[in-house]
């Protein structure tokens, strides 16, 4: 669905040239939900600007939707829907004007914009909020109107930028549930979101894009592993066995060297799930007893912070 060899782009400035994006390599393929993520300043708002043809590569070639970025642009913005950070309705408009007027855009007849933007107000859960001015819709409402304007025309591709951004927990998860919709009904999602919790939840693979360039690809599961692996921790119940507890932890196939504090006793290991059986089977035949264990898996979060030395958890969206 895209397919990106070496896009790239400069800006002049008065201090002189700089490369926002230097060389992307990046391939989405049909029914993904893809998530484009990385600290501000990494990119990735350039890339999306260039894969929707808002703004000219200065380098490197791609195809979207089956159309060349740079010698069929008009065919690209025919077979995508773009849902902005910012949202594109007008306060003062009609919610069912909007979607009509889309869809005439597109050169939808008024009947079939109707009965398509009757249909999203459905599967969005905008029923009853045709007549509605946008300015009296919530947040959570204003957003899903957002989508549906991005979708009135059938695109094959959706791409959404920062979908949930100010939205409370109950109408993000809401969101969720549609985004995860659009996959069923034959679209194909590429996300960028700055909520760690949000890309874990809905993407299928992960982007991850750091000073110009994607720096990581994989899905949640596989980033996180490949990071950091899993945190086994052990609480002892005598102290004085915690030198013992740690040279056993310290043997398991690809274990880092345990860290000691107290009756806690850390170790990192690749799959904690399936090492923690024969660890505790070695604990139990050296008699050293445990008031409690734990599996952690890492996060996104630190995904992150090893790729790029920066964390997306506190950062506000770009």
């Amino acid at each position: 669905m895209i397919e990106a060899r070496g896009l790239a782009r400069t800006f002049t400035t008065r201090t002189g040239p700089v490369e926002a994006v230097r060389g992307v390599d990046l391939d989405v393929d049909a029914g993904e939900i893809v998530g484009f993520l990385g600290p501000n300043g990494a990119g990735k708002t350039t890339t999306l600007r260039m894969l929707t043809t808002l703004l000219r590569p200065t380098a490197g070639t791609a195809t979207v939707a089956g159309h060349d970025l740079l010698k069929d642009p008009v065919g690209v913005r025919r077979r995508i829907g773009y849902v902005a950070q910012g949202g594109t309705s007008l306060p003062q408009a009609r919610a069912g004007e909007e979607l009509l007027d889309q869809a005439r855009l597109y050169g939808i007849g008024k009947a079939d914009a109707a009965a398509r933007g009757r249909e999203l107000f459905g599967r969005l859960d905008l029923e009853g909020l045709w007549d509605r001015s946008c300015a009296s819709l919530s947040g959570g409402q204003r957003r899903r109107l957002d989508i549906a304007l991005g979708l009135v025309h059938a695109p094959q591709l959706v791409f959404l930028d920062e979908p949930t951004t100010g939205l409370d927990p109950q109408s993000r998860a809401n969101l969720w549930e549609h985004v995860r919709s659009l996959r069923e009904n034959g679209a194909t999602v590429f996300l960028t979101t700055h909520y760690l919790d949000e890309a874990d939840a809905l993407c299928d693979r992960i982007l991850v894009m750091d000073h110009g360039l994607i720096v990581a690809s994989g899905t949640p599961l596989e980033l996180k592993r490949q990071v950091s692996g899993d945190a086994v921790a052990l609480t002892l119940k005598d102290v004085a066995r915690a030198p013992d507890a740690a040279t056993l932890a310290g043997a398991l196939a690809g274990a880092d060297q345990p860290t000691v504090d107290g009756t806690l006793v850390v170790v990192h290991v690749p799959d904690g799930s399936s090492t923690l059986p024969a660890l505790l089977r070695d604990l139990d035949a050296k008699g050293i007893e445990l008031a409690g264990v734990e599996v952690r898996r890492p996060t996104l979060d630190d995904v992150f912070l090893t790729l790029t030395g920066r964390s997306l958890r506190d950062e506000p969206a770009a």
